[in-house]
């Protein structure tokens, strides 16, 4: 769990996926394309990424992937990101936390 929390509050941005995702690919593409350059993390790429999972599951993520933090909070998953999106707050946020700067 501490590598979770580590590695969430790395970046502005942090976006835990699993590369053969495709609603994963979507959240990280929106990102890309409001400006943020996000740290992303793919589970099924590390060694311990099923234990990594079950962190974020215990940290409230549900569900678990993908995974978005920004400025080291759990702000959600793929359905909060795109409700964020339409009702403009998820550009403020990114930009509270440095994450964009225009």
């Amino acid at each position: 769990m501490e590598t979770v929390k580590q590695l969430a509050s790395e970046k502005a941005a942090v976006i835990f996926t699993k590369s053969s995702c495709c609603i994963c690919h979507s959240v990280k593409t929106l990102f890309y394309e409001l400006g943020a350059s996000p740290a992303i993390h793919e589970l099924d790429r590390y060694a311990n990424g099923r234990d990594m999972e079950w962190a974020l599951r215990n940290l409230g993520c549900n569900p678990a992937l993908p995974a978005v933090f920004i400025g080291g909070k759990y702000v959600g998953s793929s359905k909060d990101i795109i409700s964020y999106h339409v009702d403009g707050s998820l550009k403020q946020m990114l930009k509270d936390a440095k994450a964009i700067w225009f």
